[in-house]
């Protein structure tokens, strides 16, 4: 039997000649390697269609080419020579290249006081892309923190005090009856407010920079804001935390610039954008602040 030649639509003149900025596919499912270890992807992956005449792309072409990043480390020349594939099997049609990954990160954190540890998950996001023949590599990451509102610490400081005064007010102090008063419900009264609050933030690299510095990038966060999520704990690590809340009090504008003023002094960044949110525990609204730097808002795919 002769086999029939099978219809090719795609290749077919498309009737209104426009070219489309982003063609491509969207939550592809892709194991990746990073760190050492597997991580389970999601993957958007595409390209331009500036040959406006053409009715559609190889989408098949664009999604066997994604095997080349399964049993590679994940870095930035890894996607460079899968968009420069992408572009070789579009060539006439495409003139950029768009990939964007999202998986969750596992790190293994101590604990403040004890030696206890924890994982924790850290939502990463890669945008890499090829455009006006440039390479840029971005990275976004999510990191969870709490945060103490100074305001609430200032009130509640205030209400301790009064509470000193009145009980104090006609007995001869001394050191040991403050200290245990100090220790009772009676004497604090009051305790600020805190929530968790998290950084979401996205740094574009410098070029030809040879690793994805994802973690590098989470530790500089949380050594900013001095208040990082705790996994295992015993009663000294709590303490501990609460300690490091009461010494690191901050608005979301404070949380804000200490991001700022760190991310500044990253080498491998040449320009970042950032937003805190602070899940407030008094409104039922949340506070939040941005900042960027060298970052125009059409460079991000």
């Amino acid at each position: 039997m002769t086999q029939l030649q099978l219809p090719d639509i795609a290749a077919q003149t498309q009737q209104y000649t426009l070219p489309l900025n982003w063609v491509g596919m969207c939550g592809i499912a892709l194991p990746v390697q990073f760190e050492g270890r597997p991580a389970a992807a999601k993957v958007d992956a595409g390209v331009s269609l500036v040959d406006g005449s053409s009715r559609g792309i190889h989408m098949s072409r664009l999604y066997l080419a994604l095997e080349s990043l399964e049993n590679q480390p994940l870095t930035p020349l890894a996607m460079w020579q899968l968009l420069n594939g992408f572009l070789a099997s579009h060539e006439g049609l495409s003139s950029a290249a768009y990939l964007r990954l999202s998986f969750e990160h596992l790190l293994k954190k101590p604990a403040l006081i004890s030696p206890l540890a924890g994982w924790k998950s850290y939502a990463v996001t890669v945008d890499a892309r090829i455009e006006n023949e440039m390479f840029h590599v971005e990275l976004s990451v999510s990191v969870p923190y709490s945060s103490t509102c100074p305001c609430s610490a200032a009130l509640a400081r205030q209400l301790i005090q009064q509470q000193f005064q009145a009980h104090f007010s006609e007995q001869q102090i001394e050191k040991t009856a403050v200290r245990d008063w100090l220790g009772t419900a009676e004497g604090i009264v009051a305790t600020p407010h805190s929530q968790r609050s998290n950084a979401q933030i996205q740094v574009r690299l410098r070029n030809n920079h040879p690793v994805l510095p994802i973690t590098e990038l989470i530790d500089c966060i949380e050594a900013s804001l001095g208040t990082a999520v705790q996994t295992a704990v015993k009663r000294a690590d709590e303490q501990a935390f609460a300690l490091a809340n009461g010494q690191n009090l901050m608005f979301c504008e404070d949380a804000a610039r200490r991001l700022h003023k760190a991310l500044r002094q990253i080498e491998w960044s040449t320009a970042f954008k950032l937003r805190v949110e602070h899940a407030e525990s008094l409104h039922a609204h949340d506070a939040v602040a941005t900042s960027q730097w060298q970052w125009d808002f059409n460079c991000a795919v």
